[in-house]
């Protein structure tokens, strides 16, 4: 059994990766066709690329899939993989469903209005607008039963450039809180989830 190796000095590392967008999400799909109906003829991504192969490269395990993607308009895409089950993937047993989603830009908050009524017309239940302040939005789920978010940003760049300069403080306030909850929730002083030390949006607030 080999030790572990010791992290080399940030300072003697290469710097990281100018990463300039994201080239793609990948989620289990049921069915390609309903996939390919959902995403390209009702939100109007066109299918741009599909591969096909018995092997996964990166690991080597036999499992034969379609893995198909849809492109964005900033040259981005949302693929999927068609394993040939005809099994929806599952949510995690350990977050609400609200949790974890994709959430696509669109321009104005017409154009979400716009996309809701063409998604009811087809049938897609669709919660919102729901005003974020900087942004608003839409949400819904594809048939594979991901979530999924259409937002217009309403805040301006001055606006979202000042928010940014507070934003380590207010995590590093909250990274400290959290260490006191973990201190004292070992100790069988706490049972709750940690609060956050603000509300951003007391609208919703009840009671």
């Amino acid at each position: 059994m080999t030790a572990p190796q010791t992290p080399a000095p940030t300072a003697t590392l290469p710097a990281p990766a100018a990463i300039q967008q994201l080239h793609h999400y990948a989620y289990k799909a049921r069915d390609a066709e309903e996939t390919r109906h959902f995403y390209e003829d009702i939100l109007g991504l066109p299918l741009y690329h599909i591969i096909q192969s018995d092997y996964v490269p990166s690991t080597g395990e036999y499992c034969p899939y379609t893995h198909f993607f849809f492109r964005l308009q900033d040259g981005s895409f949302i693929a999927f993989f068609d394993l040939g089950d005809d099994v929806k993937p599952e949510p995690s047993p350990n977050t609400p469903l609200w949790v974890n989603h994709i959430a696509f830009r669109v321009n104005t908050v017409q154009e979400l209005e716009d996309t809701k009524a063409r998604l009811q017309a087809h049938g897609v239940e669709v919660l919102g607008v729901t005003d974020h302040h900087i942004f608003k939005s839409i949400y819904f789920f594809d048939p594979n039963g991901i979530r999924l978010e259409l937002a217009a940003q309403v805040a301006n760049e001055e606006q979202m450039a000042k928010d940014s300069t507070v934003a380590h403080g207010r995590l590093n306030e909250w990274t400290a809180r959290k260490e006191q909850w973990r201190k004292e929730r070992a100790e069988g002083k706490v049972a709750a989830p940690l609060k956050p030390q603000q509300n951003d949006r007391p609208e919703f607030a009840r009671g």
